[in-house]
C-alpha cells in the first residue's frame, strides 16, 4: 500500500456530505467502524493497494461560516444519522480540517445558494481572477501538507441549469471567455478549471455543470490530468438502474414510472427553488429511456420536508404491461440517510482516482460510471454493466504492494 499523502479538497466542505465523508474517513483510520458501504473495500479491489484512510488529508472551500464539529453534531441531534461517540472520538480531526477550509466563490451559483453565503465570501473579480484565487488555495494546501497529489471533489449544492449550447467546444475558444464580465460558466466549472489547469484531479459529485463541457474535458487531456462526473447515484436512481434492465430483459413494457422524493437537509432546501431543482430532475430522469430503448411517461418530484432532516424517502410507482397486454404494478419505498449514502462513494471515488493518477491514467475516467446518474461519455446506464466496467479496469491494473 502506498505511503504518500493525498489531498482531498471538498467543495462544499462543511455541508452534510462533506462532513460525513470527513467523519467517516477519520473513523476508518482510527479503526472505529467497519468499511460497510464502501465499494473499494470489496474483494475485487483489495489487491490494488488502494490508498489507506490515514493517508488522506482533507481541506476545502465553503461559502458559509460554520464548523465541522457543529455540522456533525447537527447530524447527530436533528437527523440521528451519526453516532455521537464517533463524532467525539474524531473531534480533533474535524478541528484540524476546519483550519484548512477557505472561502469559495458564489459566481453564478444561483440565488438560493447565494443566500446562504457569508458576507465575507469574495464577490469581486472576473472568472479568471476567481480561478487564480482558488488555485492559490490549492497550492498553499499541497505545499504546506507536502502532498503528492490533490483530488478535488465537488459536493456542493446543485446550481441552476447552465446553457451548454452557448459554450465553445474547444478549450482555446472557451478560455478567452474567462475575462468577460458575462462569462457563462458557473462556479462548479470554475472550480473544475482551477483544478485541472494545475494538474489536480476533479470529480463532480453534483448534477451541476462542472467539467461536463467538451472544452473543459479537453483541458483535462491537455493538462495530463483526469476528471469524472456527474451526480452521485445513491438512492432512487440507483434502484432504477437495477430494476429497469429487468423489465427490458423480460420484455415487460413500462408504460409509466413515477417517483416522489421527500427530504429535509440543506440540499433539499436548495432544490426547493424551481431553478435549482430543474438541474436535478434532468439528471434523475435521463437513464430510463437509455435502458429501455423507448421513453415511458415519467414524473419525478422532489419536495423539501424540513422535519425529515437528512433522511430521504422515495416512493416509486411503476405501471407496466405484461403478457396479453395485462397492466401490472410494481411499487417500492426507498428510505436512507442522504449523507451516509453519499459519503462512502466519495471516499471510493477518491481512492480509485488516486490509483488512476498513480498509474498515469488521464482524461475522462469512464470506468467510474457506476457511481453517477449521468456519467460523462458513457451511454451504458445499467448498473450491473457499469459495475463490470469498474471490475474490468481493476483486473487490468497491476497488483500493488
Amino acid at each position: 500500500m502506498t505511503k504518500h499523502r493525498i489531498g482531498v479538497w471538498l467543495i462544499g466542505a462543511q455541508g452534510g456530505v462533506a462532513t460525513t465523508t470527513i467523519v467517516g474517513c477519520a473513523a476508518l483510520a482510527r479503526g472505529l467502524v467497519e468499511p460497510i458501504g464502501l465499494v473499494s473495500a470489496l474483494e475485487p479491489f483489495r489487491r490494488l493497494g488502494l490508498i489507506g484512510w490515514d493517508r488522506l488529508v482533507f481541506a476545502g472551500h465553503e461559502i458559509r461560516k460554520t464548523q465541522l464539529y457543529e455540522e456533525a453534531m447537527h447530524l447527530v441531534r436533528e437527523s440521528r444519522a451519526l453516532e455521537a461517540s464517533v463524532v467525539e472520538a474524531v473531534r480533533d480531526d474535524l478541528e484540524a480540517v476546519d483550519r484548512r477550509i477557505r472561502f469559495g466563490t458564489v459566481y453564478r451559483v444561483g440565488a438560493a445558494i447565494e443566500k446562504l453565503a457569508s458576507p465575507e465570501v469574495p464577490r469581486e473579480g472576473s472568472a479568471r481572477q476567481i480561478i487564480k484565487r482558488l488555485q492559490a488555495d490549492f497550492t498553499e494546501f499541497v505545499q504546506s501538507e507536502q502532498l503528492a497529489h490533490l483530488v478535488v471533489v465537488n459536493v456542493a449544492s446543485t446550481e441552476p441549469p447552465a446553457d451548454e449550447a452557448v459554450l465553445p467546444k474547444r478549450w482555446a475558444e472557451l478560455e478567452p471567455l474567462l475575462d468577460r464580465a458575462d462569462c457563462p460558466l458557473p462556479a462548479s466549472s470554475l472550480y473544475a478549471i482551477a483544478a485541472l489547469q494545475e494538474g489536480h484531479s476533479y470529480i463532480n459529485f453534483t448534477p451541476s455543470l462542472g467539467s461536463r463541457p467538451t472544452a473543459i474535458s479537453e483541458l483535462a487531456r491537455l493538462c495530463g490530468t483526469r476528471h469524472m462526473g456527474c451526480d452521485g447515484k445513491t438512492g432512487e436512481t440507483l434502484l432504477k438502474s437495477v430494476l429497469a434492465p429487468m423489465f427490458a430483459q423480460r420484455n415487460l413494457r413500462v408504460m409509466s414510472w413515477v417517483g416522489h422524493n421527500i427530504f429535509g437537509n440543506m440540499d433539499a432546501q436548495i432544490l426547493n427553488d424551481p431553478q435549482h431543482k430543474q438541474t436535478k430532475l434532468v439528471s434523475k430522469d435521463r437513464l430510463l429511456a437509455e435502458i429501455l430503448g423507448y421513453r415511458p411517461q415519467t414524473h419525478i418530484s422532489i419536495e423539501y420536508i424540513q422535519s425529515l432532516g437528512d433522511w430521504k424517502t422515495a416512493w416509486d410507482h411503476v405501471h407496466f404491461q405484461g403478457f396479453l397486454g395485462t397492466p401490472m404494478v410494481l411499487q417500492f419505498i426507498w428510505q436512507g440517510c442522504d449523507s451516509l449514502l453519499a459519503a462512502p462513494l466519495v471516499l471510493d471515488l477518491v481512492r480509485f482516482t488516486e490509483l488512476a493518477w498513480r498509474h498515469g491514467q488521464t482524461g475522462t475516467l469512464t470506468f467510474l460510471a457506476s457511481f453517477f446518474k449521468s456519467p460523462y461519455e458513457v451511454s451504458e446506464h445499467r448498473f450491473d454493466r457499469q459495475y463490470q466496467m469498474l471490475e474490468a479496469w481493476a483486473q487490468q491494473m497491476p497488483t500493488s504492494c
